[in-house]
């Protein structure tokens, strides 16, 4: 005996399978604009790239930038410094093997290449950019120029 009748489509293979059951959606197999689900795999490679989430904060020594990339290793990611004020994150997240007798009941991770790029303000010191990954987090500081303060000559007031 099935938990979802014959007319939502007989979606459940194994009653006995907690793996083989996927929710009704009711909504499915209807184009909405802009989501994800209704876009070939190459262009949800594409949206998975332009996803990758990065926070940028500044303090009044440095820009801090921190890039969400879990199940990536340091090798598989690339910081660089282009034109002179522009950081580029970028890498690549590559597909599982797949097994002869593997059975695959959900793909959601994203796969494929990434890539992010920031203009940098003139007051970073480009020489001194470090990065850093920590459990799945790249950390990229860029250090800020000292601000010249203005040469202040006091004049006296004669009279």
């Amino acid at each position: 005996m099935s938990l979802i009748p014959s007319f939502f489509g007989n979606r459940r293979s194994n009653i006995f399978d907690p793996f083989s059951l996927d929710l009704w959606d009711p909504l499915e197999g209807f184009s909405f604009p802009g989501t994800v689900a209704n876009l070939p795999s190459s262009a949800r490679e594409i949206s998975a790239i332009a996803g990758t989430r990065v926070d940028w904060k500044e303090t009044p020594e440095c820009h801090i930038f921190k890039a969400d990339l879990p199940g990536l290793r340091k090798e598989d990611v690339k910081v660089e410094v282009e034109d002179g004020r522009v950081l580029q994150i970028s890498g690549e997240r590559s597909r599982e093997q797949e097994h002869k007798d593997d059975r695959w009941h959900r793909i959601e991770r994203s796969t494929g290449k990434f890539m992010r790029r920031f203009r940098l303000p003139e007051n970073s010191k480009m020489e001194g950019v470090k990065a850093s990954m920590e459990n799945g987090v790249l950390t990229v500081t860029v250090p800020k120029q000292e601000e010249k303060k203005p040469d202040v000559k006091p004049i006296q007031i004669t009279g």
